[in-house]
């Protein structure tokens, strides 16, 4: 691994205000980002990546890559959570361990967020087809999840529709935005989207540093009611991620000699989903418990991965 991207990552100005927020808890401050400001920060990221993303995509014609890199992505959503569960319902019940899995197949938009913030830094671009890629990514592991919760559901449990939970993991609110805003980038006049520049792209960190601030607060909020679940499933939260991103470090170099876009595979790969499977396990196993699989995404999988996680995968591509 080359450390001089370690130390440059961690004095990243937007992973510095993560730590802040971290320590703002831990020192039991006042500081709170209103709730509306927050969920407009989210819309606003979500909104601007989509937008850009499709933007690129207007711009390059629909390849065998492009083709590849879709497909490839979806099986890398569904076998994670395929071979999660059965490592997880050793230690779980069937419900939990559904959902755990589900929630490591999927991807999290924010810590695709971070990654495109890293690869900025490094000034290395990446397709915009990658965007659609994420958001289709959401998906798989949720409905491979539902099924595996399905086949090996505990007596008592009910059976979770898997139509509805499919039509409620696409009309999700971060799902159906960044789609539309990759639709709306792909269909936009060229010209006209100058417009909105400074909007999207100027401002961007700025949002982004904000936003992991107050990442951090929940961080450390939710970290303490997790411990009490035990060592195995804080090994699992870092371990089992960083075999994910570093596989696909690796195997992405099937699909795409494009360092850029092999970087968001492996980041993808590795994160976990904390607002998509919360919402979509409601419907499907409501007897899973989220203070598991949620702290567990948020408070030690996020973590590991923007500030350890991206210097080692971009490590491996650069090796492979």
């Amino acid at each position: 691994m080359d450390f001089q991207i370690l130390i440059s990552n961690l004095s990243n100005p937007t992973l510095l205000f993560f730590v802040l927020g971290i320590l703002a808890v831990l020192v039991k401050s006042d500081l709170e980002i209103p709730a509306s400001s927050s969920k407009f920060i989210s819309l606003y990221l979500l909104f601007a990546i989509g937008f850009k993303g499709g933007q690129e995509l207007s711009h390059s014609e629909f390849t065998r890559e492009i083709a590849y890199s879709i497909l490839f992505g979806l099986l890398v959503s569904g076998f994670i959570p395929l071979y999660c569960f059965f490592v997880l319902k050793r230690k779980m019940s069937v419900s939990n361990a559904g959902a755990v899995a589900a929630t490591y197949g999927s991807v999290s938009a924010v810590t695709f967020v971070s990654a495109v913030a890293f690869l900025e830094a490094q000034q290395i671009t990446f397709g915009g087809h990658m965007v659609a890629v994420m958001a289709l990514m959401e998906s798989p592991a949720i409905i491979v999840g539902v099924i595996l919760m399905r086949l090996y559901r505990e007596e008592g449990e009910a059976k979770g529709k898997v139509g509805s939970i499919v039509q409620h993991s696409f009309t999700n609110g971060s799902v159906l935005l960044i789609l539309g805003s990759l639709l709306i980038g792909l269909i936009a006049d060229s010209k006209q989207a100058e417009g909105i520049k400074p909007f999207t792209t100027d401002i961007f960190k700025g949002f982004l540093a904000i936003f992991l601030l107050e990442m951090g607060m929940v961080t450390a909020r939710g970290f303490s009611s997790f411990k009490k679940y035990g060592l195995f499933l804080s090994v699992f939260a870092i371990l089992v991620p960083a075999i994910n991103g570093c596989l696909v470090a690796y195997l992405s170099s099937w699909v795409t000699d494009d360092l850029g876009n092999r970087f968001i595979f492996s980041i993808l790969a590795a994160s976990a989903s904390y607002i998509a499977v919360p919402a979509a396990m409601r419907l499907a196993a409501p007897k899973a418990n989220p203070g598991l699989f949620v702290p567990m995404a948020l408070g030690l999988t996020f973590p590991f991965n923007i500030t350890v996680g991206m210097p080692l995968y971009f490590a491996i591509i650069q090796y492979f």
